[in-house]
Formats: C-alpha cells, structure tokens, sequence
C-alpha cells in the first residue's frame, strides 16, 4: 500500500513537473488597433518625438531604444489629479530606478509655465534622477504624441481647474514602443498593476 502511495506521489509530482514546464509564462496584451497584412498583425508604434528635459538634454525615441518605459501627461501647476499621480508615479520609480532597462517619461502639457528650469527644479526638490524625464517641447508636438501615439487626452480649456484638461493614466511601452498597458494614476490598485505588469514584461 504505502509503495503504491509513494507511486502515485512521484506520478503527481512529474505531471505537475511537466505541466508547468510547459506552461507558457504570462504575457502583456497588445494595445491599439493592428492592421492586419497576410499573417502578420502590426499594432500601432509610438511615432518618432523629439523635446526637452530638465537637464536641457534631447529625448526621443533613441533615448529609450531597447528599454522599457512609463509614460503620462502632467503640468506643474496642476490642482487637481497630478500631485497625485505624481505620488504614485513616484511609488513605481522608486522600486525600478536601479533597474537600467525600466525609463520613465512625463510630459507636460503647460509647455508655456514648465519651462526646463522650472521642471529642474521640480525634479531636484523631489529628488528624481535622468532615469526619468519631466520633458517640455513644442505645445502642438506634445499634444499630437497624446492624442496619436498614446492614445492619451491633452488640451487646453480656460474653464477646467488649471486651465487643462489631460489623461490620469500611466502608459507601459515595451522595448519595440508597443503599448502593452494603461493605468489609472489616482488609483493605488492600479499602481500595484503597472508594478506586477512591469515583471511581466521583464520576462518577456
């Protein structure tokens, strides 16, 4: 009896084994819409940009080749949702600001106030390292790389609080500058979510 247990214990164990060798890991959706051309599915890219740090440095696309990265819109002078989202931000940059494949990018959409000193010294006093741009740039650029690579929502309007109206989310681009994610930035489950789906994407 207890040789036939001990049998039935090893088979168990070798299926579970087995199965979870070929268990294929977890994988990030694809986000956008794809084009389809024969076999192969193309989803939309993050188009080429160019703008300004806070270290008066030039970033594109070249800046964050074969890394992944974060993104969101913000501006300073914000009353609402981005101190917010800056604080959650800031939770996700702290556990990966010593990991050279994971970047991160803010873009302001205030171009006008958030001058390049303006978001140094933004960065100084929160003491966030070149690991993360705080990026400002032609207005109509900004709010073009929004609306038609990230999909995002950035625009003026006299009548909201702060005098814009722009996106609350967090954007997870992988190495090839696919979306893979999108976030709620106010919203600390979400956080934890962008954290899990970062490791995912990691693995890949």
């Amino acid at each position: 009896m207890y040789i036939c247990q001990m049998k039935k214990i090893v088979l168990t164990l070798f299926l579970c084994i087995l199965f979870s060798c070929n268990q294929k890991p977890d994988k990030l959706p694809f986000l956008g819409n794809p084009v389809v051309n024969g076999k192969d599915t193309i989803y939309p890219k993050i188009h080429d940009f160019s703008f300004i740090d806070q270290d008066s440095i030039t970033v594109t696309n070249k800046t964050f080749e074969n890394k992944i990265y974060v993104a969101d819109f913000i501006f300073l002078s914000c009353p609402t949702i981005c101190p917010k989202m800056h604080t959650e931000l800031s939770s996700v940059y702290n556990i990966y600001k010593n990991n050279p494949n994971i970047l991160f990018i803010s873009h302001t959409i205030d171009p006008e106030h958030d001058t390049v000193e303006r978001l140094k010294a933004y960065t100084k006093s929160n003491k966030i390292s070149n690991k993360w741009h705080f990026v400002t740039g032609n207005r109509d650029s900004i709010y073009s790389i929004a609306t038609k690579s990230y999909f995002a929502t950035a625009y003026n309007d006299s009548k909201e609080p702060g005098g814009y109206v722009h996106s609350g989310g967090f954007l997870l681009i992988d190495k090839n500058r696919h979306i893979r994610g999108v976030y709620d930035g106010t919203n600390p489950e979400e956080t934890k979510r962008l954290i899990r789906d970062i490791k995912v994407l990691l693995s890949e």
